[in-house]
């Protein structure tokens, strides 16, 4: 593909490079952008920034980074965020296509394309269904939903069984591209396992957020009950915990671990030399981060949600999800067969080399921004 000169603004994610509270969005923008960039694209990507934390430059891979103001205030942080975003593209006029993640942002779609935008929103998931919402959240989402599936010059899922749905309620056809699984780093340089006092191949691993879509009150609870001398590392968390953070962390189980947050080489290197990498989500859209385990040829362990199913194929160790003793009675499958696990880890690693790709991912987007 020739060159393109494009000029393009983002919002919806936490920061590029991701930091502490970021998540599957944020490693979504770091992979596409960057790529963008490349084929050239002129990139400039809105960066929140919280009481406390402090610019961390003006550019990244060539990437143009804004930072703007907003509250820690849970659900409010996005929208006033989104909302100075959305002005300081039109005032400056910082791009010509606008890309918009998080279906719950594409109110802005309507004042983008008013001043000229073309305009571009990545829905992950059926965001009104998810529990951490109160019901005006959700309620806020559903509408949310419906201006995206009309107002955007086009909407982008990652998720195919979302997309039916979409499809279904709207009649219409939306487009899909998948996230990418290669890992960018050497998680080979990293010494994070020395520094943590983990060994390789002792260890099962998590990396996400606490919150209850991602499954761990099923995850503590199924592993506290089985016998192993292997850990569990749980990465992650969320910038403002909750109470049901607090809950999990509560955990009197000296073999689980919270190193904290963690990114970049180190996560690889952690997610790399993990005996199993563990995904009990009840809620997910196209897992960006068990795509990379899949790249790293880590083995993985999931619940059998329609759109893990998806990703892992016949790759994976599956549990009934928000089955707590399911979910044990594969942790204990896993620990008896360890050979078993190698080879869906090396089958996984080939299905994601095969199927899923950051510069196909990256190809496909700008086809749709240039059409």
């Amino acid at each position: 593909m020739p060159p393109i000169n494009k000029r393009l603004a983002a919002f919806g994610f936490r920061s590029i490079p991701p930091i502490e509270g970021c998540a599957g969005a944020d490693k979504f923008a770091e992979e596409l952008f960057t790529r963008l960039v490349k084929k050239g694209f002129e990139v400039t990507a809105y960066n929140r920034l919280y009481e406390g934390q402090t610019v961390n430059g003006n550019s990244y891979k060539g990437i143009k980074l804004i930072y703007l103001k907003t509250t820690k205030r849970k659900g409010f942080d996005t929208l006033l965020h989104s909302f100075k975003s959305t002005v300081h593209i039109i005032w400056h006029n910082t791009g010509d296509v606008v890309h918009i993640q998080n279906g719950g942002n594409s109110i802005w779609a309507l004042f983008l394309r008013l001043s000229g935008k073309k305009v571009f929103v990545s829905q992950d998931g059926v965001d009104w269904k998810r529990d951490k919402w109160p019901w005006y959240g959700k309620l806020y989402l559903y509408l949310s939903a419906v201006i995206t599936a009309y107002l955007p010059n086009r909407a982008i899922f990652d998720n195919v069984f979302v997309k039916e749905i979409f499809e279904k309620k709207f009649q219409k056809k939306f487009d899909f591209i998948p996230f990418g699984s290669e890992v960018t780093t050497n998680p080979d340089s990293s010494d994070i396992l020395y520094r943590l006092g983990l060994k390789p191949g002792e260890y099962f691993l998590f990396v996400g957020r606490f919150i209850p879509d991602k499954g761990l009150q099923y995850l503590v609870p199924a592993f506290e009950q089985i016998k192993t001398s292997k850990k569990l590392v749980l990465v992650g968390g969320s910038p403002n915990p909750s109470k049901f953070e607090r809950t999990i962390t509560a955990t009197t189980d000296k073999r689980i671990f919270f190193p904290g947050y963690i990114y970049g080489v180190d996560s690889n290197a952690l997610m790399k030399n993990a005996y199993a990498y563990i995904q009990p989500s009840d809620v997910e859209g196209l897992s960006p981060v068990i795509l990379e385990n899949m790249g790293l040829g880590t083995p993985v362990i999931c619940s059998d949600i329609r759109e893990n199913r998806y990703v892992v194929g016949d790759t994976a160790l599956t549990f009934k999800h928000g089955d707590t003793n399911d979910l044990k009675r594969i942790l204990k499958i896993a620990l008896e067969d360890p050979n078993n696990l190698s080879r869906n880890a090396a089958k996984a690693k080939t299905r994601a080399c095969d199927n899923f790709s950051w510069d196909v991912v990256t190809d496909k987007h700008i086809e749709l921004f240039v059409a």
